[in-house]
């Protein structure tokens, strides 16, 4: 009898995880985790400030981790080691609130007349994809649209969790 139930359990959980499905798959397709969180800045940019998008960015399907955002300053900022980030007008960061996950985000408001590709090239010259020791991200992934910068370093996908 024990068996029988065993079995039962075991294809109850197997239908019950094919039902439910793979939500990072579902929400990215072919994407990976920054160019999923690029799209969704891109939609965003016209009319939100650097802030709100972060907060929004923050909270897609994509993250599977408690975040938060926060308005960041010219000067030294995470992922970027000793050379300080100038040049923006408004800045947010995005990013885990356990360290130990090798994800950060920022969205740059530019004055209008400012280089971005210069910004971002900067962005990209002094990213350090090792910057939290202990992990590693995959991947660094840029976008501008219209005076917004998007910059994110991610994994390439986050593993569901496996359920015991």
């Amino acid at each position: 009898m024990k068996r029988i139930i065993a079995i039962v359990m075991v294809l109850a959980t197997v239908f019950a995880f094919a039902a439910c499905g793979n939500k990072t798959e579902e929400v990215q397709g072919d994407l990976t985790v920054g160019n999923t969180l690029l799209k969704d800045f891109e939609e965003r940019a016209e009319n939100e400030s650097a802030i709100e998008i972060a907060q929004a960015l923050v909270e897609n399907e994509v993250i599977n981790f408690m975040g938060g955002a926060m308005e960041v300053e010219e000067g030294y900022l995470t992922g970027f080691g000793d050379v300080e980030i100038t040049g923006f007008e408004e800045g947010a960061m995005f990013s885990p609130m356990i360290g130990t996950i090798p994800f950060v985000g920022y969205v740059f408001t530019l004055a209008e007349d400012a280089d971005k590709e210069a910004f971002v090239d900067t962005l990209k010259a002094n990213a350090d994809l090792r910057w939290n020791i202990c992990t590693e991200a995959e991947e660094m992934v840029t976008g501008i649209k219209e005076n917004k910068v998007f910059f994110v370093m991610s994994p390439m996908e986050f593993e569901q969790a496996e359920e015991n």
